[in-house]
């Protein structure tokens, strides 16, 4: 069976899988002021941020219109499994399934399931990197969604990162019960909770907020041999790998991915952010 993948851009894609024909990215809106661009192949890291220090208003993010799914969707591939931003942290899914039921009114009948991720970056990536697995094993449709949604239910987000203003103004901490000043050095660790960002614990300066989450990682894993470690981070490799140390001096992972954030997640995490999933 023949089958196609199609992300959003916050979700974060090794440079291999980029041009890879079996994948497609939707592309997400940018705006910092009048600064507005697609989060797309012509997205540059770099001049996002500066722009966005620069910058006294909030950055914002416009996720795709179901039409540019529908196209997305419109594929000699017999299956197509589509993820997403969290749908409480985005309008993404929700125009994912419009796209799918305009594709279903005016173009016809096609195996499309569209993946709720309950996460955002490198979580996005590894349900992605999970639907190619199951669909290369042979698997049919209706074998591949099951188990996709059972891996997504059993994968774990974690993140820190050195400034929160970004998701806080854009309304996406409405889970977290209190926030702890950052004048304080003081790092909260966040993790996904059913899609939702709540607090799980917090770490005087970033090495220590790290070494936290790490644990706390480590901690929650079972089997980490059987799963993937990846870390996502905003211009900040050296912060990863030091992460990616930390975590696998107690667990043995099958397989560790260390990726830049696109443009969403690089919105979202600001300079030096990092996020973990397994």
């Amino acid at each position: 069976m023949s089958y196609k993948i199609v992300v959003d851009s916050c979700c974060d894609l090794p440079e291999k899988y980029k041009k890879d024909p079996r994948f497609e990215i939707v592309p997400l809106g940018l705006e910092v002021g009048d600064y507005h661009i697609m989060d797309d192949e012509n997205f540059n890291q770099k001049e996002f941020l500066e722009k966005v220090a620069s910058c006294a208003q909030c950055p914002k993010s416009a996720c795709p219109s179901p039409d540019r799914y529908m196209k997305a969707y419109t594929t000699d591939a017999e299956d197509v499994y589509a993820v997403t931003l969290s749908s409480h942290l985005s309008g993404s899914y929700n125009s994912a399934l419009l796209g799918k039921d305009i594709y279903h009114e005016e173009i016809g009948e096609k195996n499309i399931y569209v993946a709720d991720s309950l996460s955002a970056c490198c979580g996005e990536t590894q349900i992605a990197l999970k639907a190619m697995e199951l669909a290369e094993s042979g698997l049919s449709f209706d074998e591949v969604v099951p188990e996709l949604e059972k891996y997504r239910n059993g994968m774990n987000t974690y993140f820190v990162l050195d400034n929160l203003d970004t998701l806080r103004k854009n309304g996406r901490l409405s889970g977290m019960k209190a926030l702890v000043a950052s004048t304080l050095n003081i790092k909260p660790i966040c993790a996904g909770n059913h899609g939702d960002i709540v607090q799980r614990g917090q770490g005087v300066g970033i090495k220590k907020a790290l070494l936290k989450m790490a644990e706390l990682a480590v901690r929650e894993t079972e089997h980490p041999e059987e799963k993937r470690l990846m870390i996502s981070h905003c211009n900040c490799y050296e912060r990863a790998m030091l992460v990616k140390d930390m975590i696998l001096t107690k667990a043995a992972f099958k397989d560790v991915i260390v990726v830049d954030t696109a443009g969403v997640a690089t919105m979202y995490a600001n300079d030096g952010g990092i996020v973990v999933t397994c």
